[in-house]
């Protein structure tokens, strides 16, 4: 009977020692169960930081080139319209009239800020775009900029040759019916001052460019209009990157 006991109490413990190393490979094998889970969650969060990262940097280039091409253009159409001007200035009995409206008093033109509501998944963007808000506005005046933005959905800027267009789209101009505008300054309201009026005050190309000073004078206030634009661009590019990044 002791030898019975004996060889019973050994093979109880050898299957408790059985049960316990099945217990601990059990353990072992869901821990490397999930550290292995953890590896490839870790690996799929950095491929997709990665990626975002990519399109970031590819959508930031593609603004700039975009933002260099259109202050190409409106450097080329500058010198266009200087050339044009320089030409008519040696034609003898060549008048400009300026009638009715209201400039600003710096050289920056005013420009207003459109919102309006829109889904981050419409593909239309709320049935807005460059196109659709140049139709709208043109009839209040010289449109020289609209910029949708690209990022934030239902916004854009537009920029006016003068301040009573600005101010006529301001007070009249609501938008489609199914989904209204909402417009206001972007930079605040400028001063203006009255163009001469039409039953008089004419000015001459020849006298209005009689010197160098003057030709340079016309230079820089358009290239400053032109680089007013880009940095119009690139301070939507930068409110939208800082809004993405606080939302």
């Amino acid at each position: 009977r002791s030898f019975q006991a004996a060889y019973d109490k050994i093979r109880a413990a050898k299957k408790q020692a059985e049960e316990r190393n099945k217990k601990l490979d059990d353990k072992r094998k869901k821990i490397k169960l999930d550290l292995e889970a953890r590896e490839r969650r870790a690996e799929a969060q950095s491929q997709e930081e990665v990626q975002i990262t990519r399109t970031l940097e590819e959508e930031i280039a593609r603004l700039r080139e975009e933002g260099s091409r259109q202050l190409e253009e409106e450097q080329r159409l500058i010198r266009e319209q200087i050339q044009r001007e320089r030409e008519a200035q040696q034609q003898p009995g060549n008048y400009t009239q300026r009638g009715g409206e209201r400039y600003s008093q710096s050289n920056v033109t005013p420009k207003l800020k459109l919102k309006w509501k829109c889904k981050k998944d419409d593909e239309l963007n709320g049935g807005y775009s460059q196109d659709v808000l140049l139709k709208l506005l043109h009839k209040y005046g010289d449109v020289l900029n609209v910029i949708v933005s690209s990022k934030k959905k239902g916004s854009a800027v537009v920029e006016f040759a003068s301040v009573r267009a600005a101010e006529l789209a301001v007070k009249n101009e609501s938008g489609l019916s199914g989904n209204p505008l909402k417009i206001t300054w972007l930079e605040g309201q400028p001063e203006v001052v009255a163009a001469a009026s039409q039953t008089g005050h004419f000015m001459s190309s020849q006298g209005s460019l009689s010197n160098e000073r003057d030709y340079e004078t016309v230079v820089m206030m358009r290239m400053r209009q032109a680089a007013e634009r880009q940095r119009l661009i690139e301070e939507m590019q930068r409110e939208d990157d800082e809004e993405a990044a606080e939302s």
